[in-house]
Protein backbone atom coordinates (compact mmCIF):
# COMPACT_ATOMS: atom_id res chain seq x y z
CA UNK A 1 0.00 0.00 0.00
CA UNK A 2 1.37 3.40 -0.99
CA UNK A 3 0.64 6.51 1.04
CA UNK A 4 0.15 10.02 -0.23
CA UNK A 5 3.15 12.10 -1.20
CA UNK A 6 4.56 14.99 0.88
CA UNK A 7 2.92 18.39 0.67
CA UNK A 8 4.09 20.57 -2.19
CA UNK A 9 3.35 23.98 -3.64
CA UNK A 10 2.29 24.71 -7.22
CA UNK A 11 5.04 25.65 -9.65
CA UNK A 12 2.53 27.69 -11.67
CA UNK A 13 -1.00 29.00 -11.16
CA UNK A 14 -3.40 31.46 -12.71
CA UNK A 15 -6.92 32.16 -13.84
CA UNK A 16 -8.53 31.39 -17.17
CA UNK A 17 -11.44 33.40 -18.57
CA UNK A 18 -13.91 30.88 -20.01
CA UNK A 19 -16.80 33.17 -20.90
CA UNK A 20 -20.23 33.84 -19.41
CA UNK A 21 -18.52 35.95 -16.73
CA UNK A 22 -16.56 32.99 -15.32
CA UNK A 23 -12.86 32.79 -14.45
CA UNK A 24 -11.35 29.45 -13.43
CA UNK A 25 -8.54 29.13 -10.92
CA UNK A 26 -5.92 26.57 -11.97
CA UNK A 27 -2.57 25.36 -10.70
CA UNK A 28 0.17 23.05 -11.89
CA UNK A 29 2.53 21.05 -9.69
CA UNK A 30 5.08 18.27 -9.88
CA UNK A 31 7.39 17.59 -12.80
CA UNK A 32 6.94 20.09 -15.70
CA UNK A 33 8.34 17.43 -18.05
CA UNK A 34 6.24 14.68 -16.50
CA UNK A 35 3.10 12.87 -17.60
CA UNK A 36 0.17 15.33 -17.74
CA UNK A 37 -2.81 14.58 -15.50
CA UNK A 38 -5.87 16.63 -14.60
CA UNK A 39 -7.79 16.32 -11.32
CA UNK A 40 -11.58 16.80 -11.28
CA UNK A 41 -12.92 17.54 -7.82
CA UNK A 42 -16.17 16.39 -6.30
CA UNK A 43 -19.29 18.08 -5.07
CA UNK A 44 -20.23 19.60 -7.41
CA UNK A 45 -18.77 22.63 -5.66
CA UNK A 46 -16.14 21.16 -3.34
CA UNK A 47 -13.17 22.75 -5.08
CA UNK A 48 -9.63 21.40 -5.14
CA UNK A 49 -7.26 21.66 -2.19
CA UNK A 50 -3.62 21.18 -1.13
CA UNK A 51 -4.13 17.53 -0.15
CA UNK A 52 -5.25 16.67 -3.67
CA UNK A 53 -1.78 17.60 -4.92
CA UNK A 54 -0.40 14.84 -2.71
CA UNK A 55 -2.07 12.12 -4.80
CA UNK A 56 0.44 12.61 -7.61
CA UNK A 57 4.05 11.45 -7.59
CA UNK A 58 5.88 14.75 -8.22
CA UNK A 59 8.66 12.95 -10.06
CA UNK A 60 6.25 11.26 -12.48
CA UNK A 61 3.34 13.63 -13.01
CA UNK A 62 2.75 17.14 -14.29
CA UNK A 63 -0.48 17.59 -12.32
CA UNK A 64 -3.15 20.17 -13.17
CA UNK A 65 -5.77 21.02 -10.57
CA UNK A 66 -8.54 23.57 -11.03
CA UNK A 67 -11.77 24.75 -9.45
CA UNK A 68 -14.89 24.24 -11.53
CA UNK A 69 -17.30 27.09 -12.28
CA UNK A 70 -18.64 28.68 -9.10
CA UNK A 71 -16.39 26.56 -6.83
CA UNK A 72 -13.29 27.18 -4.75
CA UNK A 73 -11.15 30.06 -5.98
CA UNK A 74 -12.95 30.39 -9.30
CA UNK A 75 -15.06 33.48 -9.80
CA UNK A 76 -17.80 34.40 -9.34
CA UNK A 77 -18.61 31.99 -6.50
CA UNK A 78 -21.97 30.24 -6.50
CA UNK A 79 -22.48 31.66 -3.00
CA UNK A 80 -22.96 35.21 -4.32
CA UNK A 81 -26.45 36.44 -3.36
CA UNK A 82 -27.32 37.03 -7.03
CA UNK A 83 -25.44 34.04 -8.44
CA UNK A 84 -26.61 32.97 -11.89
CA UNK A 85 -26.16 29.24 -12.50
CA UNK A 86 -27.65 29.20 -15.99
CA UNK A 87 -24.20 28.83 -17.59
CA UNK A 88 -23.11 26.20 -15.09
CA UNK A 89 -23.90 22.82 -16.68
CA UNK A 90 -21.97 19.68 -17.53
CA UNK A 91 -21.57 20.79 -21.14
CA UNK A 92 -19.99 24.06 -20.00
CA UNK A 93 -17.66 22.21 -17.60
CA UNK A 94 -16.53 19.83 -20.35
CA UNK A 95 -15.79 22.80 -22.59
CA UNK A 96 -13.85 24.42 -19.72
CA UNK A 97 -11.63 21.35 -19.36
CA UNK A 98 -10.82 21.53 -23.06
CA UNK A 99 -10.08 25.26 -22.88
CA UNK A 100 -7.75 24.66 -19.95
CA UNK A 101 -5.94 21.85 -21.76
CA UNK A 102 -5.40 24.07 -24.79
CA UNK A 103 -4.41 27.05 -22.62
CA UNK A 104 -1.70 24.98 -20.93
CA UNK A 105 -0.43 23.54 -24.21
CA UNK A 106 -1.17 19.92 -23.28
CA UNK A 107 -1.93 17.51 -26.12
CA UNK A 108 -3.57 14.78 -24.05
CA UNK A 109 -3.65 13.75 -20.42
CA UNK A 110 -4.66 11.27 -17.76
CA UNK A 111 -7.93 12.18 -16.04
CA UNK A 112 -8.64 11.54 -12.35
CA UNK A 113 -12.16 12.24 -11.12
CA UNK A 114 -13.61 11.59 -7.67
CA UNK A 115 -17.30 11.37 -6.73
CA UNK A 116 -19.01 14.08 -8.82
CA UNK A 117 -15.63 14.35 -10.54
CA UNK A 118 -16.10 10.78 -11.74
CA UNK A 119 -19.35 11.81 -13.49
CA UNK A 120 -17.59 14.78 -15.05
CA UNK A 121 -14.49 12.76 -15.95
CA UNK A 122 -16.61 10.09 -17.61
CA UNK A 123 -18.59 12.70 -19.56
CA UNK A 124 -15.39 14.46 -20.66
CA UNK A 125 -13.67 11.24 -21.71
CA UNK A 126 -16.69 10.15 -23.75
CA UNK A 127 -16.78 13.56 -25.45
CA UNK A 128 -13.01 13.72 -26.12
CA UNK A 129 -11.61 10.16 -25.97
CA UNK A 130 -8.70 11.18 -28.20
CA UNK A 131 -7.49 13.57 -25.47
CA UNK A 132 -7.49 10.95 -22.69
CA UNK A 133 -4.49 8.66 -22.26
CA UNK A 134 -5.84 6.98 -19.11
CA UNK A 135 -8.85 7.43 -16.84
CA UNK A 136 -9.22 6.85 -13.11
CA UNK A 137 -12.68 7.21 -11.60
CA UNK A 138 -13.03 6.93 -7.82
CA UNK A 139 -16.25 6.90 -5.75
CA UNK A 140 -18.01 6.26 -9.02
CA UNK A 141 -21.29 8.01 -9.84
CA UNK A 142 -23.10 8.99 -13.04
CA UNK A 143 -25.57 11.40 -11.34
CA UNK A 144 -28.52 9.67 -13.00
CA UNK A 145 -32.08 10.37 -11.82
CA UNK A 146 -32.12 6.98 -10.15
CA UNK A 147 -28.94 7.79 -8.24
CA UNK A 148 -30.27 11.20 -7.20
CA UNK A 149 -33.52 9.67 -5.96
CA UNK A 150 -31.51 7.11 -4.02
CA UNK A 151 -29.24 9.63 -2.31
CA UNK A 152 -31.99 12.14 -1.47
CA UNK A 153 -34.81 9.74 -0.60
CA UNK A 154 -34.27 5.99 -0.62
CA UNK A 155 -31.06 5.96 1.43
CA UNK A 156 -33.22 7.39 4.21
CA UNK A 157 -34.14 3.76 4.92
CA UNK A 158 -30.58 3.37 6.26
CA UNK A 159 -30.53 6.73 8.09
CA UNK A 160 -34.18 7.27 9.10
CA UNK A 161 -33.54 9.77 11.91
CA UNK A 162 -31.26 11.93 9.78
CA UNK A 163 -33.57 11.73 6.76
CA UNK A 164 -36.55 12.76 8.89
CA UNK A 165 -34.67 15.89 9.95
CA UNK A 166 -33.57 16.51 6.35
CA UNK A 167 -37.06 16.21 4.90
CA UNK A 168 -38.79 18.02 7.78
CA UNK A 169 -36.68 21.13 7.21
CA UNK A 170 -38.67 21.81 4.03
CA UNK A 171 -41.59 24.18 4.74
CA UNK A 172 -45.15 23.00 3.91
CA UNK A 173 -45.39 25.27 0.86
CA UNK A 174 -42.57 23.32 -0.85
CA UNK A 175 -43.29 19.80 0.36
CA UNK A 176 -45.00 18.87 -2.91
CA UNK A 177 -41.62 19.11 -4.66
CA UNK A 178 -38.86 16.51 -4.79
CA UNK A 179 -36.47 17.26 -1.94
CA UNK A 180 -33.65 18.34 -4.22
CA UNK A 181 -35.93 20.87 -5.95
CA UNK A 182 -37.26 22.16 -2.64
CA UNK A 183 -33.77 22.73 -1.28
CA UNK A 184 -32.63 24.36 -4.52
CA UNK A 185 -35.50 26.83 -4.10
CA UNK A 186 -34.70 27.53 -0.45
CA UNK A 187 -31.02 28.09 -1.21
CA UNK A 188 -31.98 31.07 -3.39
CA UNK A 189 -34.59 32.48 -1.03
CA UNK A 190 -34.39 36.29 -0.65
CA UNK A 191 -33.98 35.87 3.12
CA UNK A 192 -30.32 35.11 4.06
CA UNK A 193 -31.47 33.24 7.18
CA UNK A 194 -33.60 30.90 5.06
CA UNK A 195 -30.70 30.29 2.69
CA UNK A 196 -28.27 29.55 5.53
CA UNK A 197 -30.67 27.20 7.32
CA UNK A 198 -31.25 25.26 4.09
CA UNK A 199 -27.49 25.03 3.49
CA UNK A 200 -26.92 23.76 7.04
CA UNK A 201 -29.60 21.08 6.70
CA UNK A 202 -28.43 20.00 3.27
CA UNK A 203 -24.83 19.65 4.45
CA UNK A 204 -25.92 17.80 7.60
CA UNK A 205 -27.59 15.25 5.32
CA UNK A 206 -24.43 15.07 3.17
CA UNK A 207 -22.42 14.25 6.29
CA UNK A 208 -24.95 11.59 7.28
CA UNK A 209 -25.15 9.53 4.12
CA UNK A 210 -21.35 9.32 3.70
CA UNK A 211 -20.92 8.06 7.26
CA UNK A 212 -21.51 4.31 6.97
CA UNK A 213 -17.83 3.35 7.26
CA UNK A 214 -16.81 2.99 10.93
CA UNK A 215 -13.88 5.44 10.61
CA UNK A 216 -16.05 8.32 9.35
CA UNK A 217 -15.49 11.75 10.90
CA UNK A 218 -17.77 14.74 10.25
CA UNK A 219 -16.36 17.15 7.69
CA UNK A 220 -15.10 20.43 9.20
CA UNK A 221 -15.63 22.23 5.88
CA UNK A 222 -19.36 22.52 6.56
CA UNK A 223 -18.64 24.89 9.47
CA UNK A 224 -17.91 27.63 6.92
CA UNK A 225 -21.20 29.40 5.97
CA UNK A 226 -19.88 30.54 2.58
CA UNK A 227 -18.71 27.03 1.69
CA UNK A 228 -22.02 25.51 2.83
CA UNK A 229 -24.06 27.77 0.58
CA UNK A 230 -21.75 27.46 -2.43
CA UNK A 231 -21.59 23.69 -2.12
CA UNK A 232 -25.31 23.15 -1.50
CA UNK A 233 -26.34 25.41 -4.36
CA UNK A 234 -24.12 23.64 -6.88
CA UNK A 235 -25.02 20.13 -5.70
CA UNK A 236 -28.76 20.76 -5.85
CA UNK A 237 -28.41 22.56 -9.19
CA UNK A 238 -26.71 19.56 -10.83
CA UNK A 239 -28.68 16.87 -9.03
CA UNK A 240 -32.12 18.29 -9.80
CA UNK A 241 -31.17 18.23 -13.50
CA UNK A 242 -29.50 14.79 -13.37
CA UNK A 243 -26.22 16.43 -14.41
CA UNK A 244 -27.89 17.91 -17.51
CA UNK A 245 -27.36 14.60 -19.31
CA UNK A 246 -29.76 12.21 -21.01
CA UNK A 247 -30.66 9.60 -18.44
CA UNK A 248 -28.38 6.58 -18.75
CA UNK A 249 -26.21 8.37 -21.32
CA UNK A 250 -22.88 7.80 -19.61
CA UNK A 251 -23.33 4.05 -19.26
CA UNK A 252 -24.71 3.69 -22.80
CA UNK A 253 -21.73 5.51 -24.28
CA UNK A 254 -19.10 3.78 -22.12
CA UNK A 255 -17.93 1.54 -25.03
CA UNK A 256 -16.46 4.73 -26.54
CA UNK A 257 -13.75 4.34 -23.88
CA UNK A 258 -12.68 0.88 -25.00
CA UNK A 259 -8.96 1.07 -25.70
CA UNK A 260 -8.37 3.65 -22.98
CA UNK A 261 -6.81 2.03 -19.90
CA UNK A 262 -8.66 2.80 -16.69
CA UNK A 263 -9.29 1.97 -13.06
CA UNK A 264 -12.59 2.24 -11.20
CA UNK A 265 -12.33 2.48 -7.41
CA UNK A 266 -15.33 2.04 -5.11
CA UNK A 267 -15.88 1.30 -1.45
CA UNK A 268 -18.05 -1.61 -0.34
CA UNK A 269 -19.58 0.66 2.34
CA UNK A 270 -20.28 3.51 -0.08
CA UNK A 271 -24.04 4.03 0.12
CA UNK A 272 -23.69 7.52 -1.38
CA UNK A 273 -22.37 6.03 -4.63
CA UNK A 274 -23.40 2.35 -4.53
CA UNK A 275 -21.06 -0.17 -6.15
CA UNK A 276 -23.65 -1.12 -8.78
CA UNK A 277 -22.76 1.90 -10.92
CA UNK A 278 -19.05 1.09 -11.03
CA UNK A 279 -19.84 -2.56 -11.72
CA UNK A 280 -22.12 -1.74 -14.66
CA UNK A 281 -19.58 0.70 -16.04
CA UNK A 282 -16.79 -1.89 -15.80
CA UNK A 283 -18.87 -4.32 -17.86
CA UNK A 284 -19.32 -1.82 -20.70
CA UNK A 285 -15.80 -0.35 -20.57
CA UNK A 286 -13.76 -3.46 -21.26
CA UNK A 287 -10.30 -1.89 -20.84
CA UNK A 288 -11.02 -0.84 -17.27
CA UNK A 289 -10.28 -2.63 -14.01
CA UNK A 290 -12.66 -2.43 -11.05
CA UNK A 291 -11.14 -2.29 -7.58
CA UNK A 292 -13.43 -2.65 -4.58
CA UNK A 293 -12.14 -1.50 -1.18
CA UNK A 294 -14.00 -3.67 1.31
CA UNK A 295 -13.69 -1.50 4.43
CA UNK A 296 -14.26 1.92 2.82
CA UNK A 297 -17.25 4.20 2.41
CA UNK A 298 -17.46 7.37 0.31
CA UNK A 299 -13.76 8.21 0.38
CA UNK A 300 -11.26 9.50 2.89
CA UNK A 301 -9.84 6.26 4.25
CA UNK A 302 -6.17 5.39 4.01
CA UNK A 303 -6.98 2.30 1.95
CA UNK A 304 -9.00 4.35 -0.53
CA UNK A 305 -6.34 7.03 -0.96
CA UNK A 306 -3.65 4.36 -1.33
CA UNK A 307 -5.72 2.71 -4.07
CA UNK A 308 -5.92 6.00 -5.98
CA UNK A 309 -2.16 6.57 -5.68
CA UNK A 310 -1.44 3.01 -6.76
CA UNK A 311 -3.70 3.36 -9.80
CA UNK A 312 -1.94 6.57 -10.83
CA UNK A 313 1.48 4.93 -10.54
CA UNK A 314 0.38 1.80 -12.43
CA UNK A 315 -1.12 3.76 -15.30
CA UNK A 316 2.03 5.87 -15.62
CA UNK A 317 4.17 2.81 -16.33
Amino acid sequence: MRGMFPALEPNASGTLVVGDGHELYWERCGNPQGKPVVFLHGGPGSGSGPNHRRLFDPDIYDAVLFDQRGAGRSRPPASDPDADLSSNTTAYLIADIERLREHLGIDCWTVLGMSWGSTLGLAYAEAYPERVTALILALVTTTSRREVEWITRDVGRIFPREWDRFSSAVPPALQHLPLVDAYATLLFDPDPAVRDHAAQEWCAWEDAHVSLAPDHKPSPRYADPEFRLRFARLVTHYWRHAAFLDDGQLLREAPLLNGIPGVLISGRYDVSGPLETAWRLSQAWTTSVLRVIDDTGHGGSEAFLSAVVEALIRLAE
